[in-house]
């Protein structure tokens, strides 16, 4: 067996055993997810340390199948794991947005410090330019906004850990065609954890994985993909991430502009995002998850293709699948608000 589908298998089931564990410590340390305004769409109080077992399974699998003498294996398993002590601080005490973002920076500064950095950008007139004096800054800005946009969208049962596995299974595939080692190793990793943490986390959710697991989730890709970007030094290397979590990505730049353009601030909650807007147009939790599935599914194909067949080709069939699924989409949107309507 190929070591990263040992990497996954072990990674799932670590995941599976843990999550229970996680349940009980959740109501323990009084980490639960109370339904106390219009933006949460559950019903009743529900544990929301889901992440630990995420992170304990990803970490003990990571220990068993990674070189730990890498520097920036080690930047990312070290950064990790101190997202994820920033995230459970969340959990139980909610901290506010500033000493929130400030303790993600800290964090996203130890893969810095252990050489993960974005030095090459894509020259929109083709080929790669060299960033150099700013490519800390760069890099913060991508861990971190990476870190967000994932706490963003977990906002339904399943929605983050599934969109979370299939970018991870993009990434993986790309990694392999790459030759990336350790990069695959971490994608398949991050892919059987969230796998082994979903039958828990799908609707209807037993525990939900809180900032800790979303951090944390956001942390690992946005380091990763940098990782395999600086080892590649490709252009499709630093796009391919971007359409993995294309979905997320796009959802934050919405809710930041939204937010904007309605005078409140950028980290307050609402109830914009668009799980929302579906729930709000008659589907059910499972409808808008597998939708959203899908769509990030599309966004996936099209990153693989881009490697496969090139970009241009990538680019048209992403066209013409956002177009086909944003039709369809519609259609299926507005029969369900008439079967709403007639209730």
């Amino acid at each position: 067996m190929p070591k990263y589908l040992y990497a996954f298998f072990m990674a799932a089931a670590l995941s599976y055993i843990f999550t229970p564990f996680a349940m009980k410590l959740a109501w323990k340390l009084g980490a639960i997810d109370v339904p106390k305004d219009a933006r949460r769409v559950h019903k009743k109080p529900i544990p929301r340390l889901g992440g630990l077992a995420i992170f304990a399974g990803f970490t003990v699998a990571a220990l068993l199948t990674l070189p730990l003498k890498n520097p920036s294996v080690l930047g990312i398993l070290i950064g990790s794991s101190v997202i994820v002590a920033v995230g459970i601080l969340d959990d139980i005490y909610c901290l506010s947005p500033k000493v929130k973002l400030l303790l993600q920076i800290g964090a996203a500064l130890i893969p810095v410090a252990f050489g993960i950095r974005v030095e090459w950008v894509t020259n929109p007139f083709g080929g790669m330019l060299y960033i150099g004096k700013y490519s800390i800054i760069i890099t913060l800005f991508w861990i971190v906004g990476i870190t967000n946009t994932l706490n963003f969208i977990d906002g339904l049962d399943g929605l983050a850990a599934g969109i979370s596995a299939i970018a991870s299974i993009t990434m993986l595939l790309v990694n392999l065609n790459l030759k990336q080692g350790n990069p695959v190793i971490f994608t398949a990793l991050l892919a059987g954890a969230c796998i082994g943490f979903l039958p828990f986390n799908f609707n209807p959710a037993k525990i939900f994985m809180g900032d800790t697991g979303a951090m944390f989730l956001g942390f690992v890709l946005s380091s990763v993909a940098v990782d395999a970007a600086v080892k590649s030094a490709t252009v499709v290397a630093l796009i391919v991430p971007m359409l993995a979590l294309g979905l997320p990505i796009f959802d934050t730049a919405f809710a930041i502009v939204r937010r904007f353009m309605n005078g409140k601030p950028i980290m307050q909650a609402d109830r914009g995002h668009i799980h929302h807007r579906l729930i709000d147009n008659g589907l059910s939790q499972k409808q808008a998850v597998i939708f959203l599935y899908a769509m990030s599914l599309v966004l996936g194909l099209c990153a693989v293709l881009m490697v496969k067949i090139g970009m241009k080709e990538a680019l048209l069939a992403l066209t013409i699948g956002l177009f086909t699924f944003s039709y369809t989409g519609k259609m299926f949107l507005n029969s369900q608000s008439k079967k709403s309507e007639g209730m």
